[in-house]
């Protein structure tokens, strides 16, 4: 088998103190390593300066929003319990993770009068609930709203902290729009409004939505990647996106999730539905240039990602290079630009 397709190559140590838990502050201030492919030249320098380093682009952004995904109640006998929604599912039931034992036909209270009754319990460990509030079945949006008000921005499991008032604008992109992500893109938390208007003047920018599940912290289990069921999640791509992707246009995808979006829809020319796409070496980019994204856990379909683009042996180089120079890793950490 070949090396590029054994998942242990994948691996890294990162000490935990590169672990990010906050964000830079500024966001100009996060530090930025740039990869010239063409020239093989690396180059560190910080966010505020990422338009120096751009190539005549179109950029592309996920304008995915992060609803407060967390919600914490009790079933009836008064046992505390902890809800995690993951996604909308046909009827209006939800697909989601509980801290807490539960059976079918349970009803969990939580505040606002909102219940949830669960309806099946499935293998992989998640449960499907209805939504109830003032007995009353609910639908996506409505649970939304509600959500947005008694409930916890989703960090990361690997941000040891709770979450707190800070992180419902620092765990959102400035552009955020269409709610239903349960993770952030995080390569687009870097830009403020400012950086939005510079860039505009000189490339054209487009967004297309795809709402980032919790598959993206899933991890891959088969050795072989060529056996890694990869994840699905919902896309869009509206029609002016969908004309820039079938043209000629450089592209500059900023995210791991938008990268994954164009490359879906340049092979299917769907421009809705479920994105299954699995990014590796042995499956590259066939229409985006360039990428724009932060650094990626060990072993996971995202560090894969970045391969495809420039090779494990230099993703995994360029990986112990900023551990080296302390750079700050994964959603709240520092970006690599790859041009």
């Amino acid at each position: 088998m070949h090396k590029d397709l054994i998942l242990s190559n994948y691996d890294y140590y990162l000490p935990k103190e590169l672990i990010a838990n906050y964000p830079a502050n500024p966001k100009e201030n996060a530090r930025l390593l740039v990869y010239e492919r063409a020239k093989n030249k690396i180059t560190h320098s910080t966010f505020a300066n990422l338009d120096l380093f751009l190539p005549p682009c179109a950029i592309f952004f996920n304008d995915t929003k992060v609803i407060k995904a967390r919600i914490f109640g009790e079933k009836k006998s008064g046992a505390k319990i902890e809800l995690f929604l993951h996604q909308p599912h046909e009827n209006n039931e939800f697909l989601v993770q509980i801290k807490g034992r539960v059976r079918e036909n349970d009803i969990l209270n939580f505040q606002n009068n909102l219940q949830a009754k669960i309806i099946k319990l499935l293998e992989n460990g998640m449960r499907k609930v209805l939504f109830y509030q003032n007995d009353k079945i609910i639908n996506t949006l409505t649970l939304y709203n509600i959500l947005d008000t008694i409930g916890h921005i989703p960090l990361p499991p690997y941000i040891k902290r709770e979450d707190k008032k800070s992180d419902e604008i620092d765990y959102q992109s400035v552009f955020a729009k269409n709610l239903g992500a349960i993770a952030a893109p995080t390569a687009s938390l870097h830009f403020s409004k400012n950086m939005l208007e510079v860039l505009s003047k000189k490339h054209e920018i487009y967004y297309l939505t795809l709402h980032v599940g919790a598959g993206t912290f899933k991890n891959v289990e088969c050795e072989n990647l060529k056996d890694h069921k990869m994840h699905s999640e919902f896309f869009n791509i509206d029609q002016n996106a969908a004309s820039v992707i079938n043209s000629k246009t450089p592209i500059l995808g900023v995210g791991t999730t938008t990268t994954r979006t164009i490359e879906y829809f340049a092979r299917t020319q769907k421009m809705n539905g479920e994105c299954d796409l699995f990014l590796h070496p042995f499956n590259k980019p066939i229409r985006q240039n360039y990428l724009l994204t932060n650094f990626h856990l060990p072993k996971s379909t995202l560090i894969m990602l970045v391969s495809a683009f420039i090779g494990r042996e230099k993703c995994l180089e360029l990986y112990k290079l900023c551990i080296e120079k302390k750079y700050r890793f994964y959603s709240y950490g520092d970006a690599m630009l790859i041009i």
